[in-house]
């Protein structure tokens, strides 16, 4: 999975909303001066992760953002999902079962075990667990949790 520029700041974009707790707003031009992020672009963003129900839009003054619900339900593959599309791995047509060759091909079960994994790891770590400041506990447990698989 190649995750983009727009995963990465959408990933931090609702760390930030996050961070400002449950039922809180926050403008985006907070956090494109904290993030050091076009605010244009996170208006893109925003606008993906309200598609994906993961932001709601507050309108008016004091309006900005806030999480469609709480950080500990919001996972990271959600995020990145929603402005990324897929975590596919590779564009793999056997994934998708739709290939003429997948019976015959010695890699498509490579690729669905890496998928697999990914998916593990991104759909393993919460957006409440990425906005703790001991974050990188979090993630160390994570990948504990993966090497037993």
């Amino acid at each position: 999975m190649l995750v983009t520029s727009k995963g990465r700041y959408a990933l931090r974009l609702m760390i930030s909303v996050a961070r400002a707790g449950e039922g809180e707003k926050v403008a985006l031009r907070y956090v494109a001066e904290a993030e050091n992020i076009s605010q244009k672009y996170l208006e893109q963003l925003a606008h993906a992760l309200v598609g994906a129900e993961l932001l709601v839009s507050v309108r008016g003054k004091g309006g900005g953002y806030r999480l469609a619900r709480p950080a500990t339900e919001v996972r990271a593959g959600d995020v990145l999902r929603a402005v990324e599309g897929d975590t596919q791995s590779v564009a793999c047509d056997g994934l998708d079962g739709v290939c003429p060759r997948e019976d015959e091909c010695s890699t498509v079960a490579f690729w669905r075990g890496l998928d697999r994994v990914i998916e593990d790891y991104v759909d393993g770590v919460t957006l409440a667990e990425l906005a703790r400041d001991d974050q990188r506990d979090a993630i160390a447990r994570m990948l504990e949790r993966l090497a037993k698989l």
